[in-house]
């Protein structure tokens, strides 16, 4: 496990928890504490070990990951700007321009993105600038499934050699990923959009 880069403590906890686990640390990273690349390294290592369980293990890390997301998304919404903008600095006007024009996809790309994505900076700023709840909820539940079954199912086919391809091509891999969806969420919009009625 010293090659997924996880902390010994956390490796007693996976031995004896399993899914639970992962449904802590997601929940976890999500809100309080930062533990980058920690839930893809658990979710990946498991669903090598235990390719029968991936669908189990994907979604713990993707509901503890949501339900951690919501509740810093509430938090953000009772301290309003001041902690958005503690959080967010320099970058404020920028982040609250664009989510206030494109708030689902930013939150959606924001979820897919490897880290240093500064992904709570985004969700502080969601809850901040009041971004529906909805739309908020839906966008990370589809960052988060992507991400964590696509990992589950590299790791369940090819092994642990998949965190190690990640890890080198996690850029690369985030940008498909991102490309992918961005263009279906505008053709959704594109097609979904309501004719415009003659005079």
């Amino acid at each position: 496990m010293d090659r997924f880069h996880i902390p010994h403590w956390l490796q007693g906890v996976l031995a004896t928890s399993g899914g639970l686990a992962l449904f802590v640390v997601g929940f976890v990273d999500s809100s309080f504490i930062p533990l980058p690349i920690i839930s893809d390294a658990l979710t990946i290592k498991l669903c090598a070990d235990n390719p029968v369980r991936m669908p189990y293990y994907a979604l713990m890390s993707t509901v503890g990951s949501v339900l951690g997301c919501m509740m810093l998304y509430y938090i953000a919404r009772k301290g309003e700007e001041a902690l958005f903008h503690k959080h967010a600095g320099g970058r404020a006007a920028r982040i609250r321009h664009w989510l206030e024009r494109n708030g689902f996809i930013t939150i959606l790309i924001a979820g897919l993105m490897p880290p240093p994505m500064p992904f709570k900076v985004i969700v502080i700023g969601a809850g901040a600038l009041e971004m529906p709840a909805r739309s908020f909820f839906f966008a990370v539940l589809i960052a988060r499934t992507i991400r964590f079954f696509g990992e589950g199912y590299l790791a369940a086919r090819y092994g642990h050699e998949a965190f190690q391809f990640l890890s080198t091509h996690k850029v690369f891999m985030g940008l498909i990923t991102v490309g992918v969806v961005a263009s279906l969420y505008v053709l959704a919009r594109v097609f979904t959009r309501a004719p415009k009625t003659s005079v």
